[in-house]
């Protein structure tokens, strides 16, 4: 059973929805999920939050309805070596940080500069997980990829918002099949997420779990089936 989702979004991203954290954690609640994290966009995504509302995070309640609360970020990376929208100062006051490409920060480039960008925004502490690297529009060298996130105790994401038809990172089924397929030759765990932009969505991994059963992926190396093992995964 999946117990966490840790890649949502509120009103603070800026992109439409008008959530809350509690009514974020609230939802949560109501679908079962035992840990949520809030993953709010990074500065440098249009009307996103600034540096102060991530640093006041720290003082923000770890329980609200009954579920656990993890704060954290989905940083963008700026350049093909790394660099990403938040200092080490400001990270060090959150839980975890997703770092992900996004179009309206770093347009695609080669397939070798794409997996720099990547590899690079690994290299940061506080950097846990990268999202949605399955985009086509970003076309990568998985195996560096999955070698690199073990090497700097980063997870790959299976993202569910990036398997529904019609999504705007187009057809990203073959290229998650090869991340499963590679995490699981080279026993790397990984993470599965709704990237939910309000509450609708929180908790539904449906389509990842699918191509997950179909990849024969284990059960023990997905680690939203024991959020447990998740939060000592980014605590390392």
């Amino acid at each position: 059973m999946n117990q966490l989702d840790v890649h949502t979004h509120t009103i603070a991203s800026g992109h439409g929805t008008k959530c809350t954290i509690t009514d974020m954690a609230r939802e949560a609640e109501r679908k079962g999920i035992s840990l949520l994290g809030i993953s709010d966009h990074g500065p440098a995504t249009l009307l996103s939050c600034r540096p102060s509302y991530f640093r006041s995070l720290a003082m923000a309640p770890k329980r609200r309805c009954g579920v656990e609360l993890l704060y954290g970020v989905e940083l963008n990376i700026l350049d093909y070596e790394g660099t990403v929208d938040l200092d080490l100062d400001t990270l060090s006051f959150l839980d975890y940080a997703i770092a992900s490409l996004h179009r309206m920060n770093l347009k695609p480039g080669s397939r070798t500069e794409n997996t720099e960008a990547y590899i690079g925004a690994m290299k940061n502490p506080h950097v846990k997980i990268i999202g949605h690297c399955d985009d086509g529009g970003y076309p990568v060298d998985y195996e560096a990829l999955v070698q690199a996130a073990g090497e700097y105790g980063v997870l790959l994401e299976i993202n569910n918002s990036s398997l529904l038809p019609g999504g705007y990172r187009g057809d990203t089924r073959e290229n998650n099949l090869e991340i499963l397929k590679l995490c699981r030759c080279y026993h790397r765990p990984l993470i599965l997420s709704s990237d939910s932009h309000g509450k609708d969505k929180i908790g539904e991994v449906s389509c990842a779990e699918k191509l997950v059963l179909e990849a024969s992926y284990p059960a023990e190396l997905i680690l939203n089936y024991d959020y447990h093992k998740f939060k000592e995964f980014i605590r390392k």
